[in-house]
């Protein structure tokens, strides 16, 4: 159920396209003409995305500052929908979860009950003597790792743990196979209690222990390796702060901040918000996900820190809104400011190789679960995507955040 494509240079193109066009009326906040013909533009694209078929609908919201958002909503639920899309219209997040999963990480952090370079050893002691492939490029030969894998590796995809995406050797590596066959991918619970796939993990405990026992692909802290990463930091989270990982996002994040409309598992009662999830080859769409019967209506076999979630664009905004105001949110402080700072800036370890990364030569950074852009005109700007087609991007410094909704794989 979690994330399992790979960014194609074409969706990447677009949703950078969509993002710059999203923050252009933001750049001149006190131009009110120019910020009119930047949501015109914005609105233009949304069409133009709706109208070529490639989904039916999109949910672009832009924010500055203490101010509430501004949305372009265009399109409906599905193709066969005449229900129109909406802020409040829910979409699959996936791997938009993993800045939310990073800056629960960046809480306990500022609550000092768990520190950056903390060796995932000391919450599963699994790790602690960890075997890495001599060439991952000719064989599974290994070799003891020399460095522990920390926190800050799992944040920044530099942990040497790969990813359970099998055939997509730029993401998933040469051990995709191997978590799929241990179980290592999230799924759902069937209606007879039982996994979707057989020898599935169904707890975070469970994921943590499995995967300790595959080799790494890389010396943790070396190099940038999309990753499993994310997941595991859900599951260290849920033995720092003593309560179930959802729980924890849930009374830590989305109780304060009002953000109603975000779960792991869809309630039965909100299933017509859900749009339709397609896919698209040889340029045609089709439907892998109705909302109406979607899997994320069903309990997931673990809550996938990594890709989990279903969101709004204006819940999603909230968590942004939450980051630009230095952690506090209509009264409610989630967070300190100092957690935020840190969190958004550059925590890649020093000389890591980024050759992997899916921004070759961009120069980028990397925080807690997100991109950090290090220079040019979004200089500061901080977020990450999701398969299906969602975007969201904070810049703390110039107070812009930006949310773009689709849902389409591929």
């Amino acid at each position: 159920m979690s994330e399992n494509i790979a960014f194609s240079p074409s969706r990447r193109k677009l949703l950078q396209a969509l993002g710059a066009i999203g923050v252009m009326p933001l750049a001149m906040p006190k131009n009110c003409e120019a910020r009119s013909r930047g949501l015109l533009a914005t609105r233009g694209v949304a069409q133009g995305i709706v109208k070529s078929k490639v989904c039916p609908g999109v949910v672009v919201g832009v924010g500055q500052a203490t101010e509430e958002p501004q949305f372009v909503s265009e399109g409906s639920l599905s193709f066969d929908s005449k229900e129109r899309v909406d802020k409040n219209t829910l979409w699959r997040i996936y791997s938009m979860t993993k800045p939310i999963t990073g800056m629960a990480a960046m809480l306990l952090i500022a609550e000092g009950k768990l520190t950056l370079d903390q060796p995932v050893s000391d919450f599963f002691s699994a790790f602690s003597s960890m075997q890495v492939l001599v060439d991952p490029k000719s064989g599974t030969e290994t070799k003891p790792a020399r460095n522990p894998i920390t926190v800050r590796h799992l944040m920044t995809h530099t942990s040497g743990i790969g990813s359970a995406i099998p055939q997509t050797p730029s993401v998933g590596g040469p051990l995709a196979d191997r978590y799929v066959k241990l179980g290592l991918r999230n799924g759902v619970f069937q209606a007879n209690g039982q996994p979707d796939m057989d020898g599935a993990v169904t707890s975070l405990r469970e994921f943590a222990e499995r995967l300790a026992t595959v080799p790494l692909e890389t010396e943790p802290g070396t190099r940038w390796r999309y990753s499993l990463g994310l997941d595991l930091l859900g599951a260290i989270i849920e033995v720092v702060s003593g309560r179930p990982f959802d729980i924890f996002l849930k009374e830590a994040f989305f109780d304060p901040l009002g953000m109603r409309s975000t779960w792991f598992r869809v309630p039965e009662h909100e299933k017509r918000r859900l749009v339709d999830n397609y896919a698209t080859a040889n340029g045609m769409s089709r439907s892998i996900d109705t909302g109406v019967n979607s899997l994320f209506l069903k309990r997931p076999t673990y809550p996938s820190g990594g890709g989990g979630l279903v969101s709004s664009a204006r819940d999603y905004d909230r968590f942004l809104m939450m980051l630009v105001r230095g952690g506090t949110l209509d009264g409610a402080t989630v967070m300190p400011p100092s957690a935020i700072a840190l969190g958004t800036s550059n925590l890649l370890p020093e000389g890591t190789d980024m050759s992997g990364y899916i921004y070759p030569s961009s120069g980028d950074g990397f925080g807690a679960g997100g991109r950090l852009v290090m220079s040019g005109p979004h200089k500061g700007a901080f977020g990450w995507l999701g398969a299906a087609g969602t975007l969201g991007m904070v810049n703390c410094g110039r107070q812009l955040r930006l949310v773009g909704m689709l849902n389409c794989m591929g």
